[in-house]
């Protein structure tokens, strides 16, 4: 019997003990979506385990195959070079796959609108709503674009608008969003953070939402994103086209 691949699901990390508690809380919702899966969660910084801990943990135990996700919402710098270049430091004899990112997805877009309606919004309100889809940001050309993707394709679901937003890197801010829909005339604002956990840039967008009639939470441990992560994982799984960064 061919033993199932360990996911390594791969946060950031932050100072704020906030975003630890809500990895953490994803990755137990991965697991009861996924009961007999073996689920680790390592970080890049500021928290621990650590990738390179649990790398060596696993190697250590006999683990030979992993599949790495990194718990990112595009793909810009850290999944293309932070994370490749740490897991190319594993122990040897450990195959190592990099799953995609959990964006763009359907899952990802239906998990926004239920935090919208969870912030007190109603279906009956999308007609007249203008929202802000807002971001953490980036200096990557290929996940702004991305993001602007998916503010259009949202959009065309119902809303009466919907407005990128970046915290950082790149403009506009979310308060400047936030004024733009008010002066193309939307009913209400509502402001709806394309972000995974609480943390600095996360606060800053909070902070720039001061205008608007509604904020709503982060994606957090919400069933799709968990649903997403099992997705990905999944995808490795059976495609022969990822390339292993370990051997």
């Amino acid at each position: 019997m061919v033993q199932e691949p360990v996911l390594l699901v791969i946060a950031h990390g932050s100072r704020d003990p906030r975003h630890a508690a809500t990895v953490h809380a994803l990755v137990e919702r991965v697991r009861s979506l996924r009961p007999g899966l073996r689920v680790e969660t390592g970080f890049l910084d500021f928290n621990i385990p650590s990738v390179r801990g649990v790398l060596r943990s696993l190697a250590a135990e006999g683990v030979r195959d992993v599949v790495a996700l990194p718990l990112l919402l595009t793909r810009a710098f850290h999944a293309k070079a932070d994370i490749p270049a740490v897991l190319r430091e594993a122990p040897p004899g450990l195959r190592i796959r990099q799953a995609g990112v959990l964006g763009p997805s359907p899952l990802l877009l239906s998990a926004l609108e239920r935090r919208l309606y969870e912030a007190g919004l109603t279906p009956g309100d999308k007609a007249s709503t203008g929202v802000v889809l807002a971001s953490a940001g980036s200096t990557d050309p290929e996940a702004i674009a991305v993001i602007e993707s998916i503010a259009r394709q949202w959009w065309r679901s119902g809303w009466y608008a919907v407005r990128p937003a970046f915290a950082s890197a790149r403009l506009p801010r979310t308060e400047d969003a936030v004024a733009r829909l008010r002066a193309l005339g939307c009913a209400r604002v509502a402001v709806a953070p394309y972000v995974l956990a609480p943390g600095f840039l996360p606060d800053r967008i909070a902070r720039g939402a001061g205008g608007a009639d509604v904020l709503a939470d982060v994606l957090g441990d919400s069933v799709e994103v968990a649903r997403v992560v099992l997705r990905r994982f999944e995808e490795v799984e059976v495609s022969s086209g990822v390339a292993a960064v370990g051997a």
